[in-house]
């Protein structure tokens, strides 16, 4: 794809990447955080002479999507017992509209490398199930394997290069001194080093009226989003 791109001269290039590519711990995220790596490398990688554009906006499973726990959910909630994988665990919240606005952001914001990850609240999944299904009694089943139990945007390996905006936090590529560079950094302002950003520490937390508006204003689109 990538040499696709640049072979018929594309302009810019929004890559979607996921919470699983920040500290892998499963196939699926190493070949995510790999997808990230090579959309950042080739920025430089190619011979000069090329102005294709590559950058990464990172984000986690769309509310209401398939990849989402509401739907499942909202399939059981008449059968009086949900399936919680663990009481502890919490997940992003993010709306389809959210995430598209934060890719035309990326297009209009980018230098080449950088990875976006909006700011955008977290909630526990015994809440999630408490506003689907208020009634049903709440199964524990044990985590899945290669599953985490918390959602986690940006590593402590990257605060080194991350930089906070009002809206969103900003990874700079580690390579040939980009995470220096005034053109990317821009107005932002560099996170603490062994700054992470995962959905248990989150400092925005959706509420269940919250949660319960959005699913009565967007129920024909759950489980087809």
């Amino acid at each position: 794809l990538i040499d696709t791109c640049i072979d018929q001269n594309v302009k810019k290039v929004v890559a979607l990447s996921t919470d699983k590519a920040s500290s892998p711990i499963n196939l699926y995220g190493a070949t995510k955080l790999a997808s990230d790596k090579l959309f950042c490398a080739a920025n430089s990688s190619y011979a000069y002479g090329h102005k294709t554009t590559f950058s990464i906006v990172r984000y986690g499973n769309v509310m209401g999507s398939r990849g989402s726990v509401i739907p499942l959910f909202t399939s059981l909630k008449d059968k009086g017992v949900l399936p919680i994988t663990d009481n502890r665990m919490t997940r992003f919240m993010i709306s389809l509209d959210q995430g598209a606005e934060l890719v035309c952001h990326a297009f209009k914001d980018m230098v080449g490398g950088e990875i976006y990850v909006k700011k955008i609240p977290s909630m526990k999944v015994t809440e999630i199930a408490k506003v689907i299904a208020p009634l049903a009694k709440q199964k524990i089943i044990g985590i899945r394997p290669g599953e985490k139990l918390h959602e986690q945007m940006i590593g402590s390996d990257d605060s080194y290069s991350t930089f906070e905006y009002s809206t969103y936090y900003k990874i700079l590529p580690q390579i040939n001194e980009w995470e220096k560079d005034i053109a990317r950094i821009n107005n932002g302002v560099k996170v603490p080093e062994g700054f992470t950003y995962s959905s248990d520490n989150n400092k925005e937390w959706m509420t269940k009226s919250q949660l319960r508006s959005w699913i009565k204003a967007n129920a024909k689109n759950i489980g087809i989003i």
